[in-house]
Order: C-alpha cells, then structure tokens, then sequence
C-alpha cells in the first residue's frame, strides 16, 4: 500500500513560521517522523511539498492509479482553492484531510474547507500527530473498504 502525503504552500517554512502555533519541527522532522510510522504501519509513504497550486494539482493528478490513499495539507489552499478540490475529485483516491492546527479555534475564514467535503475524513489541532492520525485513518479505511 502507498500513501501520498501532501503538504502545501508555506508548510516548508515549518520551524521557522509562528512556532507558537506550529513548534519548532521542521518540514524534515515531520518527514522523518512520518516515514517511521510508515514503517510501522507497514505502507509505503512518498511526501511532497509545494507553494504552488498548480504543482499540487498536478502531483494529484500523477497519483492516479500510482498511489492508494493521499494524505493532504494544503495550508492556506484548503480555504481557496477549487483547482485542488476538483483535483482530488477527479482522480477518486481516498483522501484524509489534515492541520496541525484546529482551523475552527482560528479566524473566521479558515472555518471553510473546500477539500473536506471531497475528502474521506479531516484531522486538525493535534500538531504532527495530525497527520499521523491522518494517516492512519487513510490506511484504516482502505484495509476497510478494500475490494467493496
């Protein structure tokens, strides 16, 4: 089983951008973190992160009968961007969205999630352990759904 996980614009800067919300990891760390768990899970993970729109659309395109689930944090793009949403939909992979940080407990216009209503599940406010949890979910649902 793969899994694609996703990270979008400005999660690169992780560590460095408001450590009060975010801590101190790094895109690297969480990485690494993310890869053991893999290990323990028993999947196969591939990470990739973006700025760009576009680059993300087409990372999900090329997904499309390469990868099983896809695990998606598309930063400030969950609240505007359709071309990702219509991305995830055209390419019907079972997706978990997830934020390190609980968009609700935010500003107002984080509220809205235009991927949610596409995605299997959505995980935020549990720092790294979000997409953990989300990945875990992912692998969970399609040991699950499996052949049905």
């Amino acid at each position: 089983m793969k899994i694609l996980v996703i990270n979008g614009v400005n999660m690169n800067m992780l560590g460095l951008r408001e450590p009060e919300k975010y801590g101190t990891m790094t895109l690297k760390d969480l990485e690494k973190e993310l890869y053991a768990f893999s290990f323990e899970l028993g999947v196969d993970i591939e990470t990739f992160q973006s700025n760009l729109e576009g680059e993300i659309v087409e990372k999900i395109h090329s997904a499309k009968d390469n990868v099983d689930g896809i695990v998606i944090n598309a930063g400030a793009y969950t609240h505007t961007s359709i071309a990702i949403r219509d991305a995830l939909t055209s390419v019907n992979i079972p997706a978990v969205e997830v934020h390190m940080t609980n968009i609700y407990k935010r500003e107002e216009f984080r509220h809205h999630s235009y991927l949610a209503p596409v995605c299997t599940g959505q995980i935020s406010g549990f720092g790294a352990d979000s997409y953990k949890l989300g990945l875990k979910a992912v692998v969970n649902y399609l040991n699950t759904n499996d052949n049905k």
